[in-house]
């Protein structure tokens, strides 16, 4: 038998009936069954022919028959492929599915960044210089920590734009945020902690994923950032925390807030994750030092590319202090390798600049977005305040008095808007009712429209 130089397919000939009735009726099997969806290009004839040891001419007339009864198409050009609505209608048992909503219009949810803003010729100079100029071992298992290449070009631009200590040895390049935070709580929970304080509201599923290795305390915060006195309360060894941009509130830890957590860190021998999901979008206030910069020995700093160049690049960071280097190493060995070739596509676009150059852009028109909400909401909806805007890409929308959330969202859905209640967050503290906007996701061309939804639906 030759081998096959097409698309491989896998058919269960029933054994009985003629040789092309027997492939006749598998394909009709696997498209019923819903193996083969609608598009899918089958093997030349000669190609099936080969791969089922049959003669072409078998398979010829098989495809001919199925493409005169509907179930495939042929076209110069094209190859056999399965026909568009082939597959009958086939009854789901068990419980009925739910109705799928329609996705809305305008995506005004938080945490997501414009993803028409993502610097394709940059990201693609970069690329096809790394697969012609990286070594062979770039296709291999490598340094569980990553690419030195880019732990190198991290130490320096993580020194220059956020004041991180650091350097390439001690750092652990993952995939994105979630994978670091996963590694922190399993490496925790193997030094013996019981208990992680995490800021309340926070994201839900980052409480959920520490929630499954350890005891979550819920530390509320205030207008200085996350409260250390409740904290100490908690017998929390570990504090989760955002202190250049607390999520989804927006402020800014202040001065003698961080003195107090580091306070409590010495005292306490306690590890702080430093969460600088969003630090380098700020507006109307000088750029914040990362907290990692005051005590590298008790402070785990972490940051992504999740808000700068956007969820598809899966690339984050941690700056571990030296006693966790280890286990948080070998916790990285075990869990899902991060892809190489991105780690060296980032490391040149920082090298050659267009890292930065694609952050200064972005960052202007973020800003202006801001600003667009903030007029919009000042003349269109009296009663309403914004807060938490000095930085990042979402903000707190304050509703009117007598205004709930439900009713809120409930509006919003009717006008095709998306966005989050603040209460989807919280976990103990009260706050008033209010929305969190995200104002980058929408293209910037669709943006005005989107705000424009948004204030006619609450107004």
């Amino acid at each position: 038998m030759t081998e096959s130089l097409g698309p491989e397919l896998l058919l269960d000939l029933p054994g009985w009936g003629s040789r092309r009735g027997a492939v006749e009726e598998a394909l009709r099997t696997a498209i019923r069954d819903g193996r083969l969806v609608a598009g899918t290009r089958l093997p030349s004839s000669r190609d099936l022919a080969s791969q089922l040891g049959l003669s072409r001419g078998t398979v010829t007339q098989a495809y001919e028959q199925l493409v005169a009864e509907g179930w495939l198409t042929a076209r110069q050009g094209s190859g056999t492929r399965v026909a568009e609505g082939a597959a009958e209608s086939r009854v789901v048992e068990g419980p009925a599915k739910a109705a799928v909503r329609p996705s809305p219009r305008h995506d005004l949810r938080p945490g997501r960044p414009d993803a028409y803003a993502f610097p394709r010729q940059a990201w693609a100079r970069a690329m096809r210089h790394v697969l012609r100029q990286a070594p062979t071992e770039v296709f291999g298992f490598g340094d569980p920590r990553g690419r030195i290449e880019l732990r190198t070009a991290l130490a320096s631009y993580l020194g220059r734009t956020r004041g991180v200590r650091i350097d390439p040895a001690g750092l652990i390049v993952c995939s994105g945020y979630t994978q670091a935070l996963g590694l922190l709580a399993e490496v925790f929970a193997e030094l013996g902690v019981r208990t992680a304080g995490m800021e309340d509201p926070a994201m839900d599923d980052h409480v959920r994923l520490l929630a499954g290795r350890l005891r979550v305390a819920d530390i509320p915060v205030d207008r200085a950032g996350l409260r250390v006195d409740a904290l100490r309360a908690s017998g929390a060894e570990v504090a989760v925390c955002a202190p250049a941009h607390q999520f989804p509130l927006g402020m800014s830890m202040t001065p003698e807030r961080r003195s107090e957590l580091l306070a409590w860190a010495d005292d306490n021998l306690g590890w702080v994750v430093e969460d600088d999901y969003d630090g380098e979008f700020r507006y109307d206030r000088h750029p914040v030092a990362a907290l990692q910069s005051r005590r590298p020995s008790r402070i785990v700093y972490v940051g992504s590319t999740s808000k700068t160049l956007g969820p598809a690049v899966r690339l984050g960071w941690i700056a571990c202090p030296p006693l966790l280097l280890e286990p948080l190493t070998e916790a990285k060995r075990r869990a899902r390798e991060t892809r190489p070739l991105d780690q060296l596509a980032l490391t040149r676009m920082i090298d050659m600049g267009d890292y930065d150059h694609h952050l200064r852009t972005v960052r202007r028109g973020y800003r202006l977005r801001r600003d667009t909400l903030v007029a919009a909401v000042r003349s269109g909806l009296p009663g309403a305040r914004v807060r938490g805007i000095e930085a990042g890409l979402h903000a707190v929308l304050e509703l009117p008095s007598g205004r709930t959330e439900q009713a809120a969202l409930e509006a919003l859905r009717a006008a095709s808007v998306d966005a989050h209640s603040l209460g989807r967050y919280l976990r103990s503290d009260r706050h008033p009712p209010s929305l969190v906007v995200g104002y980058a996701t929408p293209p910037a061309h669709a943006y005005p429209a989107a705000i424009g939804a948004l204030i006619r639906a609450l107004a």
